[in-house]
Parts: C-alpha cells; sequence; structure tokens
C-alpha cells in the first residue's frame, strides 16, 4: 500500500477552512488551477466531492463538515511536532492580550485578584473578559476567545478541561429580611417568600426546583435576571430570594469594607443541591504557547486549584 501524500492533508485543510478554492489558493501562495487540480485529488482520495458549488459560493459536503475540526487538529499537532520548543518568555516584555469568557460571578469574584497577579509578572499583558452568552466551543475553535471559564457542557473531544475550584449555591436576602433574623431557615419559611432566579434565556427552573419538585414542593420565582450582580441588587432592594455562588459572595479582605455582602445576609439552603464544578477551557493549538500556559498555571493558583489536567 503506498503512503499517503501528508501534503493533501494542509491543502485539506485551507479547503475546509476557507470554503473557497480562490481563498485556500491564496493562503497557500498557490495558483488557483493548482488548487483545484488539488481538489481533485483530494476528492479522489477521499471518495467525496468535499466542496460542490451552491449558486455563486462553494460549501462543504457533509463529509467534508465532518472532518473540518479533525484536519485543523491533525495539521496543529504536526505542525507541533516540527517546531521547535519555544523558549520561556520574558514576561516583563510580553505585550499581548487574552480574551477569557467568563460570566459575572467568576468577574466579580476573581477579576481583581487575577489581574493584580497578571500585572505583577507581566505588566504589558492585558486581559478582555468576554461575556459568556452561551456555551460553545466555536469561540475557542475559531480563536476569538484564549480561554474559557465555567461549568463544562458540550466542548466537543478536542478542547482540554481543568477543574479549577467546586462551588455551591447559597440563598441571599438583604441585612434586615424576615430570614436574616432566624437562627435556622426551614424550607417551609424558604418558600414564604418569591425568589429572584438568574436566567439568560428565561428558564425558571433550576437545581433547586429540582430538589424541591423531590419533596412535592415548589418555590415562587417573582422575576428572572440575566446576571448575579443584577438578581443581588434585587434582593437587597425587595423581599426576594436570590439564588448565587458562594464565591460570588466571598472577597479577599482588603475589598470586605466595601463588599456588596455587607448590605446582605447569605445562608445554607435548606434543601441538598449538587456542587458545581468551574472549569478552564482552551483549544489545543495553544496547548504549548509558554505565555498562554503561564496564564493557566496563574489562574489556577488564583482559584487555589493544584495543577493537574484532564481532558
Amino acid at each position: 500500500m503506498s503512503e499517503p501524500d501528508l501534503n493533501l492533508l494542509i491543502a485539506l485543510d485551507a479547503l475546509l477552512t476557507e470554503e473557497s478554492v480562490a481563498r485556500a489558493a491564496r493562503r497557500l501562495r498557490l495558483s488557483a488551477s493548482a488548487m483545484s487540480r488539488t481538489l481533485a485529488r483530494l476528492r479522489e482520495e477521499t471518495g467525496d466531492q468535499l466542496l460542490v458549488r451552491a449558486g455563486r459560493r462553494m460549501v462543504l459536503t457533509p463529509c467534508a463538515e465532518g472532518l473540518r475540526e479533525r484536519t485543523r487538529n491533525a495539521v496543529h499537532e504536526a505542525r507541533s511536532l516540527l517546531r521547535p520548543a519555544a523558549p520561556e518568555p520574558d514576561l516583563s516584555t510580553v505585550n499581548r492580550t487574552f480574551t477569557i469568557r467568563a460570566n459575572d460571578g467568576f468577574v466579580e469574584a476573581f477579576g481583581a485578584r487575577l489581574i493584580s497577579a497578571v500585572h505583577a509578572e507581566a505588566p504589558l499583558l492585558r486581559l478582555c473578559f468576554a461575556p459568556k452568552t452561551e456555551k460553545s466551543p466555536t469561540f475557542l475553535r475559531e480563536g476569538t476567545a484564549d480561554l474559557e471559564i465555567g461549568v463544562v457542557g458540550d466542548m466537543g473531544p478536542e478542547v482540554r478541561i481543568q477543574a479549577l475550584y467546586r462551588d455551591r449555591f447559597v440563598g441571599v436576602v438583604r441585612k434586615d429580611h424576615p430570614l436574616a433574623a432566624m437562627r435556622k431557615i426551614t424550607v417551609e419559611r424558604y418558600l414564604d417568600f418569591g425568589h429572584v432566579v438568574v436566567s439568560r434565556y428565561g428558564n425558571s427552573h433550576g437545581p433547586v426546583d429540582q430538589a424541591l419538585a423531590a419533596a412535592g414542593l415548589e418555590r415562587k420565582v417573582a422575576a428572572m435576571v440575566p446576571s448575579f450582580p443584577t438578581a443581588l441588587a434585587v434582593a437587597r432592594a425587595s423581599d426576594l430570594v436570590a439564588l448565587v455562588p458562594a464565591s460570588f459572595l466571598e472577597v479577599p479582605p482588603e475589598r470586605q469594607k466595601n463588599a456588596r455582602s455587607a448590605a446582605t445576609f447569605a445562608f445554607d439552603l435548606p434543601v441538598t443541591t449538587e456542587k458545581i464544578t468551574i472549569s478552564l477551557m482552551w483549544h489545543p493549538r495553544l496547548e504549548q504557547d509558554p505565555v498562554h500556559r503561564w496564564l493557566r498555571e496563574l489562574i489556577r493558583r488564583v482559584c487555589g486549584a493544584p495543577a493537574l489536567s484532564r481532558r
């Protein structure tokens, strides 16, 4: 059996990424006719048309869609094998911006400490915290985000995942709320009040509701808001009970004087809910980037997690 021409893999990656013979040719610095001949060879090798015309543009076949991410990863791994090991960077001179997708809860709990830790070692490096509007690997795959932090969803088989810390939900009310005066908050008293829940998609049902439903109980959801800061603001100005991660209320001593927790009362829920695992996620093409690797380790230190990785 003859060995496959691995140069075709580079061409396949360009074609599947660009979805255009002309753009793939420019990317590889080939003529359009040479790229067309390469596409013909790829069609013969794979037994699939890969790119077909749809009106005035080319579209990927279902087979090509399935090959795109695998091809991209294979090309990346091959290039990594042939690239010399990068030297340790001089962090004092690194002038880069890293985009981190994370929700408000993480940024409120860890943002200031992380920025301070970064600045202490890499004063020219910038962090851009982007809102996490959905759980999707697209942002990491396309390079519009360098890291993602949160509860793991369907991120695909190639995304690297590192558990950062375990969190739990707590109830929060204003400081002079009737529940704040109780030594023990029972489930009955908990259900006497309306609740404000966090949901970007208008879904009022969550882990607390599942625990209550198991006991034949139900809480009254009075409002749904898009973020934890908004939920706390509503709770501080009303009789409603908010549900937030415990880490969201844990602030370092230097910030406690002006912390929002001074105006609220937090309590353990009267029902048992599963703990939440908050994870760090990144695409394998950045696995060996020395500055990216340093930033991952720094985030793990700031969040208090051991440097043990898993996939």
